[in-house]
């Protein structure tokens, strides 16, 4: 396979770019973190690309965090959580479909979906199914992690059961896995088990304190992405941002 393409979003942050979707890459103190895994089978790239990234050869993966339990996501997560000894984190609703306990509920598609849907999944590469994840750790609305910086855990459910959002106050960082996009215009995500939920979870990313949003689709938005997220809500409608 070829290596897979990393793009610096911000002085610690690089995005992964796999042929459908993407991961994250953040630079800690004492080694990386990555939020979400990309697609099956890319365990040795990813590494590969965190070895590129760190110039030393090294690629010491500390923290693994599932936005939500799609295989565009988690598909790599098993791998390399074997590979490194990554404590891998999860919102609790999803955790059972991660760990291989339970199937992945299908999304409740709206009528302009489905030829997306359908779109989608005939170019979807030939991939490997991913494999049951351990999940170390369930996270909850409101936990955080330390990354050298606070990391706020924002639960958004509606996507998945289990979708999170993670916030980085001090330094203005959002990643909202695929609740949100930016795939030609910026929007709720699709393919949602439960629309009306997704929404909500756009509005109250809008309502938090942005500079940088991270997608699990689309172009990262640098510099005033709050705005733009609370743009978009107004268009959207619903509570008040």
């Amino acid at each position: 396979m070829n290596a897979i393409e990393t793009q610096q979003v911000t002085p610690t942050i690089w995005m992964l770019k796999f042929a459908v979707g993407q991961a994250y890459a953040l630079r800690l103190p004492d080694g990386w973190s990555l939020v979400d895994t990309g697609l099956p089978g890319h365990a040795e790239q990813v590494l590969a690309a965190l070895r590129r990234l760190d110039g030393t050869g090294c690629a010491d993966l500390r923290d693994i965090v599932l936005t939500h339990s799609h295989l565009d996501h988690v598909g790599s997560a098993a791998d390399l959580a074997a590979a490194t000894g990554a404590t891998v984190h999860a919102g609790a609703a999803d955790a059972p479909v991660i760990r291989g306990e339970v199937p992945e509920p299908p999304p409740v598609l709206e009528d302009w979906e489905v030829p997306l849907w359908d779109a989608v999944h005939a170019n979807m590469p030939d991939l490997p199914p991913p494999g049951p994840c351990p999940v170390d750790r369930e996270l909850a609305d409101g936990d955080t992690l330390d990354w050298g910086q606070e990391v706020r855990v924002v639960h958004v459910p509606g996507h998945t059961a289990g979708s999170i959002a993670l916030h980085l106050p001090r330094t203005g960082v959002l990643f909202t896995g695929d609740t949100i996009a930016n795939v030609e215009q910026l929007m709720p995500g699709v393919f949602n088990v439960d629309r009306a939920q997704v929404l909500a979870a756009f509005h109250r990313q809008a309502a938090l304190e942005v500079e940088t949003a991270c997608f699990g689709h689309g172009a990262p938005l640098v510099g005033g992405a709050g705005e733009a997220l609370r743009a978009v809500a107004r268009q959207l409608g619903g509570p008040a941002t």
